[in-house]
């Protein structure tokens, strides 16, 4: 079952809503994720620790985890998946946009295996 792990640029209101809205959903902020230890912790340590507990992360650092990503593929490294989001489709402040983009993601893989897995996420508005 999928499992979310929210990077510290999304706010942990983010989980609490969508663990509001959908209860089994599994997700959690880095800021509650083993009582915060990896707060400003250097990308590829919380891709390794999130891969140990198979916790896809879900993040609007594309400049930095893209490339980290393709360096761990040509390595034949593996992770646990990542969801990006980016400011141009989904505003960070906006809660109530997250919320529903996560839990659309979380619906279409929550059964899925999602290691090395990409997903980019879009706003669910009707424009």
């Amino acid at each position: 079952m999928a499992s979310f792990l929210l990077d510290e640029s999304i706010s942990p209101t983010v989980a609490e809503q969508v663990l509001r809205k959908e209860p089994t959903a599994r997700i959690v902020s880095i800021r509650q994720w083993r009582n915060g230890e990896f707060l400003s912790v250097e990308d590829a340590i919380i891709l390794e620790a999130a891969y140990q507990e198979s916790l896809t992360l879900v993040t609007f650092d594309l400049s930095t985890i893209r490339p980290l990503l393709k360096i761990w593929g040509e390595e034949g490294r593996s992770h646990a998946g990542v969801v990006f989001i980016d400011n141009k489709s989904i505003a960070g402040n906006d809660y109530g946009a997250l919320v529903r983009a996560i839990l659309q993601a979380w619906e279409r893989l929550k059964s899925t295996d999602f290691t090395d897995g990409v997903l980019f996420l879009q706003s669910t508005h009707k424009r």
